[in-house]
């Protein structure tokens, strides 16, 4: 027969990386963790860890889907605690996690949006970079993230929201924009992009790699706002997301650069974990789908 202690031993072996430390999670023996695995491996028929692997645990193919169970499970039976408990129905928390883009753009049409799907809901956000956001994912310290849609782990399941275009600009008068140019030819202006933790600029660093484009002069930041300031002040030429700074173009702060060939446009998804409870984390991407907007800054 299987028991939710025999799952809670198997999730805890999984997010914790050793029997032992599940055990100490749990206060139990070592050995009584290991026996509630063996008893659900003997009630389920599969083998649920990889013994080959000496160093941590590695789940089979048939162990990660039965994680994914035992997760579900878990929640339910978390949620029906907190039902007999509560006086009123428990509110859900969203940990969400975004790019700085994302947040100048969208994330307060979303917000609004949960709140009006779920009242009660409690949303801890984080704005980091995509490097950041993945890692918080990976160590289960945050729920959903939106970020340039990359390759990703056989845990995640990945939504498409939407592709940012993006477009060469710099201050008017630092660079001839009467016809179109090559992008190497750019390589002559010092290259203002966001440093390697950027999704973005992982993606078009990559890309000019692949096209033998190579900026001699590379003047790295971590912030999107202060990219846009950097160009504006004339540091550099930049590739800035060309819908959301359309403003800065018609106040003549910023100029279009026409290059051969252009850019690739970014892909966006919600990414979110798939070895836990997934119902709700699903619908809160489905929800960003239906309100991500990238070309229009502080959309309510």
């Amino acid at each position: 027969m299987i028991t939710l202690r025999q799952l809670e031993a198997l999730q805890s072996i999984v997010q914790l990386g050793t029997f032992e430390r599940a055990a100490d999670r749990l206060n139990l023996t070592q050995s009584t963790i290991s026996k509630r695995i063996q008893e659900l491996e003997a009630a389920t028929g599969v083998v649920i860890f990889d013994r080959r692997q000496r160093a941590g645990v590695r789940l089979t193919e048939k162990g990660e889907h039965l994680l994914a169970i035992a997760g579900e499970m878990l929640e339910l039976q978390h949620q029906l605690l907190a039902v007999q408990h509560a006086k009123a129905a428990p509110a859900r928390r969203l940990r969400l996690g975004v790019t700085e883009l994302s947040a100048l753009t969208w994330l307060p049409r979303l917000v609004n949006e949960l709140r009006a799907h779920h009242p009660k809901i409690l949303i801890e956000p984080r704005v980091e970079t995509t490097r950041e956001l993945h890692a918080l994912l990976n160590d289960d310290l945050i729920d959903v993230i939106v970020v340039p849609e990359t390759d990703y782990g056989p845990h995640l399941a990945s939504l498409r929201l939407a592709e940012v275009a993006n477009a060469w600009m710099a201050r008017p008068s630092l660079v001839d924009t009467t016809s179109a140019i090559p992008i190497a030819s750019l390589a002559s202006y010092p290259l203002l992009t966001m440093d390697s933790r950027s999704g973005a600029g992982q993606f078009y660093n990559r890309w000019l790699k692949l096209e033998g484009i190579k900026f001699p002069h590379v003047i790295l930041c971590d912030s999107l706002t202060a990219l846009v300031g950097l160009t504006v002040a004339g540091a550099g030429v930049c590739l800035l997301p060309r819908e959301c700074f359309g403003p800065l173009l018609d106040e003549g702060k910023l100029v279009l650069i026409p290059t051969e060939p252009q850019m690739p446009p970014i892909p966006y998804a919600a990414i979110y974990r798939t070895d836990r409870p997934t119902a709700f984390n699903a619908e809160i991407a489905g929800l960003a789908a239906s309100v991500c907007d990238f070309t229009r800054q502080l959309q309510a």
